[in-house]
Formats: structure tokens, C-alpha cells, sequence
């Protein structure tokens, strides 16, 4: 299928400085790379880097695929049949420590794709008129009541050890309900959240957008909160390689990078997103109601379920944030695998440093960034604040933060 607008949207790129020419470039490849990426709207940075032709600026070659879940994806990482993906920041350490697949095999981080902009969406009918937006005390009553009445409540994320899993433990966590033993957790593909819910397969999911503000638009479940709630700013997705592709194709991974890079600059000119909405709203690729994708890339919330609006105007999806965005941090990467530790995925302490040191292409993406002038973050290694429990997490002493959770395995 052809895509739409690409003239005038080369035009826009041309406009905010995103020139076809004057930069260094690759040399040309003849053979095509494939790009993964999953339906939702933060696989905007991947589209658009294709749709504003900076692909084809950097001198490769690519075809972006829609994969149909995050356990496809990771598979189709690890053969090589896509070099890199639009992929939740915890898989790679998911896979790697066995939570999620193979364990010891290395995917590669290079860089962060956003920040924010996922949300924790509850059954209309199990929970409307019960839960307010950000109610945690509400919230936790309603799902032990459930759990005492012998009636234990089901919610789905993503992928295990992902992001989604994670922001889903962490709020029930902090509602004071144990996601180990109080509730069921399932696992359903980001496009399936909103059909499963509306036939009572679950009570609530975790789940990056559009899928929640479908949701809402369909009268099956309203917003309960978002994930810059549960944690402002945290790393959501990220430019995932083949780590075989990576190691021996240097020159084209940073072309890649470079190519999302100048995309997400670009997606963050509040203007810039609008356009973007009506591209990957289309079927090949989100295949969901502009209007809704565009009004939480803008930050504004219709929660659903008679709690109103909501409008984040810092802390909505943020795709580079002058440079903060993207750098992906040791801390991050510890934070991940002191959860995993929190909630019983890991038995054993992991070498939680030689981990992060693995997956994240740190140099690398330093290169690339100093190459663009993209500023460099200094901020790595400090401790994490603005967690909706009020907790401050240390990645110097993960062990000893793990134990300031009131409610862990």
C-alpha cells in the first residue's frame, strides 16, 4: 500500500530543518532491512523515520513490519528475520535473565524510543463507580474485596518482565494489593486488550495507547491512570538489534539510529503530531481512530467512565525530550531487574551492572548523538524519583531498595 502524503510530509520535514542533503551519509545498501514494530502509537518514531524518507537520507534501505506481539517480535529478533524492533525497554533483559525467553541470549539497546504515555485501564463494569483517577486506596478495596469473596480478579499486560507488566505490578503494589498471590495476570497482544475486555476475559489491563483511549471511546473501561503516574518519565520502548546485526553491521545500525533519532526531535514540535496521528492511524500500520491517537499524543485524556478530562502538559509522550529521552541509562536497566527480584521472577541476586553493561550500546549511542549535537544525558547512576509510592530507588544498592516496598514477594 502506498503511504500517504509523503511529499507534503518531506516538505514538513524540510521545513523544520530535516534536509535531504548536507549530512554525511552511508553507502548506499542494495539489500533491504526490516524494521519490527507492534500497533501502537509509539511506534511512531520507526514510521515516521521511514514516512520523512530519513531513512533513505542515511543511505539504508527499510521495510517496516507490523508484528503481531511482543513474543513474536523477540523471535523474529533472534533469527534475524527483522535486524531491530520497536520494542518494550524490559524485553531484552526479560529474554536475557529467562523471564521471557531464552536465557543468556543478548538483544541490543541503543536507544530509548519514549517516555510516558501508557495507562492502566479498568472494567466499566467491575469497577465504575468505585475507583476514581489515580485512587489507589479505591482501587485496592474493590480487588481484595473480590479476592476475600473467593472471586480473584484477572489483568493483562503485555509481555512478561516488560514494561507493561511492570507498571501494572508496581500500581497494584502500591494500591497494597500482592500481584503474586491476590490477582491473575494474563498475557494479550496490545491490539487484542480492548475486544478481550469487552467479553469479560479480564477486569483491567496495562497497555500502551491507543489502546486505552479505545477503551474509553467504546464505553468498555475508562482510565484509571496513566503510566506517567505510576512513574514520570520512565523509559517506555526502545530501538532493539539483533545483536548478530549489530555486532557486524555497524555502519547501518547507525544509520538506523540516526534515522529514529531525527524522527523522534521531530514528533516532539507539538505540530509535528498531529500530522503523525492521521499516518499511523492508518491500517498498515495502528489501524485505530486518529482522533483518539492524536489527543493523547497531545496529553489530553478523556478518562472515561464519568471521571472527566485529564491534561498532561510536561509528561505526556515524550519521543526525545532534548536529548533525555534517549539515552538509555544503567539505572533504568537496574531498576527493571530490581523489580523482577521484587516480585519473585529472579530468585537469585543478578550482576545487575555486567547486565545492564550488556544490553545498553551506551558508547554507541553516544557516538551517534554527538554526531546529530544531540545532548548527552550526565544524570545516569543517580538515584530515580517521582514513583506514585513516594519511593526513592538507588541502582548503587538495588538489593536494599527492593526492601523500602511495603508489598513484595
Amino acid at each position: 500500500m502506498d503511504t500517504i502524503g509523503r511529499r507534503d510530509l518531506i516538505k514538513k520535514g524540510l521545513a523544520l530543518g530535516i534536509a535531504t542533503s548536507g549530512f554525511a551519509r552511508v553507502r548506499a545498501q542494495s539489500r533491504k532491512l526490516r524494521i519490527g514494530f507492534i500497533a501502537l502509537t509509539d511506534c511512531a518514531s520507526v514510521v515516521m523515520a521511514r514516512e520523512l524518507g530519513l531513512f533513505k537520507k542515511y543511505g539504508v534501505d527499510v521495510e517496516v513490519v507490523k508484528e503481531a506481539s511482543w513474543a513474536t517480535t523477540r523471535d523474529h529478533l533472534l533469527s534475524g528475520e527483522i535486524v531491530a524492533a520497536h520494542t518494550l525497554f524490559g524485553l531484552p533483559f526479560s529474554v536475557y535473565t529467562g523471564i521471557g525467553g531464552p536465557a543468556g541470549r543478548v538483544l541490543r539497546i541503543a536507544m530509548v524510543l519514549n517516555n510516558n504515555g501508557q495507562a492502566i485501564t479498568l472494567s466499566q463494569q467491575d469497577f465504575g463507580g468505585k475507583v476514581g483517577f489515580r485512587d489507589l486506596e479505591g482501587a485496592g478495596k474493590a480487588i481484595l474485596a473480590k479476592k476475600r469473596e473467593g472471586k480473584p480478579l484477572t489483568f493483562a499486560m503485555t509481555f512478561p518482565g516488560g514494561t507493561h507488566d511492570l507498571w501494572l505490578r508496581y500500581w497494584l503494589g502500591a494500591c497494597g494489593v500482592n500481584p503474586v498471590s491476590d490477582v491473575r495476570i494474563i498475557v494479550v497482544p496490545p491490539p487484542q486488550m480492548v475486544a478481550n475486555m469487552s467479553v469479560g476475559n479480564m477486569d483491567g489491563f496495562c497497555v500502551g495507547e491507543p489502546w486505552n483511549g479505545v477503551a474509553v471511546q467504546q464505553g468498555v473501561g475508562f482510565t484509571a491512570l496513566a503510566s506517567q503516574d505510576i512513574w514520570k518519565h520512565h523509559p517506555e520502548k526502545a530501538l532493539v538489534f539483533n545483536n548478530e546485526f549489530f555486532q557486524n553491521n555497524t555502519d547501518e545500525a547507525r544509520a538506523i539510529t540516526k534515522a529514529v533519532l531525527e524522527a523522534s526531535r521531530w514528533l516532539d514540535v507539538p505540530a509535528n503530531r498531529r500530522t503523525a496521528a492521521k499516518v499511523i492511524a492508518q491500517r498498515q500500520y495502528v489501524n485505530a481512530d486518529p482522533g483518539v491517537i492524536e489527543a493523547r499524543l497531545l496529553g489530553t485524556y478523556e478518562l472515561g467512565g464519568g471521571l472527566g478530562r485529564r491534561t498532561y502538559t510536561d509528561d505526556y509522550m515524550l519521543f526525545h525530550r532534548g536529548g533525555q529521552t534517549n539515552f538509555p541509562r544503567k539505572s533504568h536497566a537496574i531498576w527493571f531487574l530490581a523489580q523482577y527480584r521484587r516480585w519473585g521472577m529472579l530468585k537469585e541476586k543478578p550482576d545487575y551492572e555486567g547486565i545492564a553493561e550488556t544490553i545498553l550500546a551506551q558508547d554507541f549511542y553516544i557516538s551517534v548523538a554527538k554526531e546529530l549535537n544531540i545532548p548527552v544525558p550526565n544524570d545516569d547512576m543517580r538515584p530515580l524519583t517521582g514513583f506514585i509510592d513516594g519511593v526513592t530507588f538507588d541502582p548503587k544498592d538495588p538489593e536494599g531498595s527492593i526492601k523500602k516496598y511495603k508489598v513484595r514477594v
